[in-house]
């Protein structure tokens, strides 16, 4: 599977990751690349303050810094460059809002320079696969290239905390508004019938529901908050605090098992057809859509819109959970064939973002041994769904 030939673009992200690795001395370097057959450690990604693997900005000279960012923009549009950029500054904010008091097991719990580079495979061979792997705190990007071809652009996801910050002159900062207002206007659109086949639950769940997880199965639910982390804890304390901020959310939500399974991930997609929507209202869905794929470049977006453009656009499901009040938590979900993109809104007072734009049949490039295996013995990993085109 792969995304399609993007010849300039593969150019500008292979001289790019050249010049971040030719920057970093050989200790940098052991640190920031990676063999593209570690696929394990290629396939591990996350978007809480821990650590992401790889090299991190505040091991970097400045220059090394620029180059690691001029990277990181060759794998976003302009937009979501800045939208990632605005939430890596955010560290300064949330440090603040928590009293300066989180460290979670290092020197500076929020800092913005522990955005963590790494790089698999030579991105100067051509006739091998390489990838590149930006991370840190509500930030995680990945590509995949051969040839040239960029194979895989996903899991993509952005985060914010806060999700607004006040400004001078009464002004708000929201590096992600419209992912929130584009689906609450669609969903706030439906009529009664619509509504009830689209809100799947009254209560939304505390975190977006396929987690940090490589791989999606039918029946995953939100993971708990320990387990989104590298590795295990050596401070009993600070599991035990990061345990008890998961038991507190589920507490406050109302949590049971009616309604993890009412949230959970299923192949069959859950909520509302496009099908089943009007003219008017399938455009604010391919507007929803389009916040997503729009984070990443022009060339591979365009091929996204047109997985979606006309009629294919009806394979799309839309599912709601929560309030449809600002202010209320409230989580959405759009799912197709190549297509699960998730959206949260319930932590700190309802003012902390996770979302996550994946393609479950192809994150990190795809598996070969697990295609086999889906192919020739069934799985139970969510690649598509029976009936739609891909």
């Amino acid at each position: 599977m792969s995304i399609g030939r993007t010849p300039s673009l593969v150019r500008r992200m292979a001289a790019a990751a050249h010049a971040f690795v030719a920057s970093l001395d050989e200790a940098q370097r052991r640190v920031a690349c990676r063999s593209f057959a570690d696929t394990a450690e290629r396939r591990r990604w996350f978007y809480t303050p821990t650590d992401h693997g790889g090299l991190p900005l505040l091991a970097m000279r400045p220059r090394q810094q620029q180059l690691a960012m001029r990277l990181l923009a060759t794998g976003l549009s302009r937009p979501g460059y800045t939208a990632a950029t605005t939430i890596m500054g955010l560290e300064n904010v949330l440090d603040l809002v928590e009293g300066w008091q989180r460290h979670w097991g290092r020197e500076r719990g929020r800092d913005p320079q522990l955005y963590y580079v790494t790089v698999f495979g030579d991105p100067a061979d051509p006739d091998a696969p390489w990838s590149w792997r930006f991370g840190g705190h509500h930030v995680s990007v990945h590509h995949v290239v051969h040839g040239d071809e960029v194979l895989a652009t996903t899991p993509c996801f952005l985060g914010a905390d806060p999700a607004e910050s006040r400004l001078l002159g009464g002004h708000i900062l929201r590096p992600l508004g419209a992912v929130e207002d584009l689906a609450r206007d669609l969903v706030r659109n439906l009529d009664e019938g619509q509504r009830a086949v689209a809100v799947i639950d009254p209560s939304a769940p505390v975190d977006i529901v396929g987690g940090n997880r490589s791989t999606l199965r039918e029946g995953d639910t939100v993971p708990p908050l320990a387990e989104v982390w590298r590795g295990h804890f050596d401070d009993p304390d600070l599991r035990r605090l990061v345990e008890t901020l998961h038991e507190a959310a589920e507490a406050s939500a109302g949590v049971t098992p009616e309604h993890l399974d009412a949230v959970s991930l299923t192949a069959r997609p859950k909520g509302l057809s496009a099908a089943a929507m009007s003219d008017e209202q399938r455009d604010q869905l391919r507007a929803v859509l389009g916040v997503f794929t729009e984070q990443v470049p022009d060339e591979i977006a365009a091929r996204e819109a047109e997985k979606f453009a006309g009629e294919k656009i009806l394979q799309v499901h839309f599912a709601w959970a929560g309030g449809i009040e600002r202010g209320e938590p409230h989580y959405y979900r759009l799912q197709a064939s190549r297509l699960l993109a998730e959206y949260d809104n319930t932590q700190r007072d309802v003012n902390h973002i996770h979302a996550v734009w994946r393609d479950p049949a192809n994150d990190f490039g795809g598996d070969p041994l697990s295609d086999h295996l889906r192919a020739h013995h069934g799985s139970d990993a969510i690649i598509a769904t029976p009936g739609t085109p891909s």
